[in-house]
């Protein structure tokens, strides 16, 4: 079947029911009747010859070609939107653009903050919407526009993933003011952090820190009291206890800037935490996603030295 046969506004009914899972949701996304969104999609199962969706009582449920071809459709509509957009002029003072930034949870108090009080001045009528993204969906998400630019550790990426350094950040101890194995203007050394338990923080039910990975580089292992999920919660931990915690340092300031807990810098020997500005090469020229670029190299003072290989 020849493209010039296919009306292109067939595949954003189906990128839309897609999403949504629902022919009535997707007809109020898209400002359509219900019998416009069922019309269309019925035009598309005869051109492709396949259901495309099979109603499961008010769901409709991707068949095994639509989860195929969503991938592509959506990387396609994109470009057509970025090709379309690349004729305007974006005025940030003016704009009411909206834009999905993926972000860790632990660089959201580093990052938003700044941001924020920029785009006061800047772009006031912007909107910025922080979400937490899965690192196996990032590619996918930035290829369908659900995300316009994502922000993480280095990854590995394919080669229409576009990167670049952003900040660096090192790893440092918290412990409480009045931990017994650490006296006050004493410094903490190997031993005595090994000595100690600790509070692991990660998003994964198992597997090492990146320090356990380092320790484990020079044949040292430490105890492990307490696995959670988020690095302010175990700085609570800390501050009533004698374990421990190794995090970033720039959030370690952040997190116990109201708690009665000392930092120090990690006994230990690691690499930087270099921190990546991730877009689609779809995104490249987009004249808003370049400017959201450009805002966020200005947040992180190290971006530059670090995208000139400082």
């Amino acid at each position: 079947m020849h493209i010039s046969r296919i009306d292109l506004n067939l595949f954003v009914v189906l990128d839309t029911i897609y999403a949504e899972g629902n022919i009535t949701r997707a007809a109020k996304a898209l400002s359509l009747t219900q019998p416009a969104v069922s019309h269309a999609l019925a035009r598309l199962r005869e051109l492709l010859g396949d259901p495309l969706f099979i109603r499961q009582g008010s769901n409709m449920l991707p068949t095994p070609m639509t989860r195929s071809l969503i991938g592509p459709v959506r990387q396609a509509l994109q470009t057509l939107e970025v090709s379309v957009k690349h004729g305007n002029q974006f005025d940030p003072a003016s704009s009411r653009r909206s834009f999905n930034l993926g972000l860790p949870g632990v660089l959201e108090a580093r990052l938003l903050p700044p941001l924020m009080q920029l785009l006061q001045t800047l772009a006031p009528m912007v909107e910025i919407n922080s979400v937490r993204v899965e690192r196996r969906q990032l590619e996918s998400e930035l290829a369908a526009g659900t995300l316009d630019i994502a922000i993480d550790v280095l990854l590995q990426r394919p080669g229409e993933i576009r990167s670049t350094p952003l900040a660096r950040d090192a790893l440092v101890v918290v412990a409480r003011q009045d931990h017994p194995a650490l006296q006050e203007g004493l410094g903490l050394d190997l031993e005595t952090y090994l000595a100690q338990s600790h509070v692991l923080v990660s998003s994964r039910r198992t597997g090492p820190g990146v320090e356990d990975v380092e320790l484990a580089r020079i044949g040292r292992q430490r105890h492990v009291g307490l696995r959670c999920q988020h690095y302010y919660a175990a700085c609570q931990v800390v501050s009533a206890s004698d374990l421990l915690t190794t995090m970033p340092e720039h959030y370690a300031h952040i997190a116990n800037i109201n708690l009665p807990n000392r930092i120090y810098p990690l006994p230990l020997p690691t690499p930087p935490l270099d921190v990546y500005l991730y877009w689609h090469e779809n995104a490249e020229l987009d004249p808003a996603n370049r400017w959201l670029r450009g805002v966020l190299g200005q947040v992180f003072p190290e971006h530059g030295r670090m995208a000139a290989g400082g």
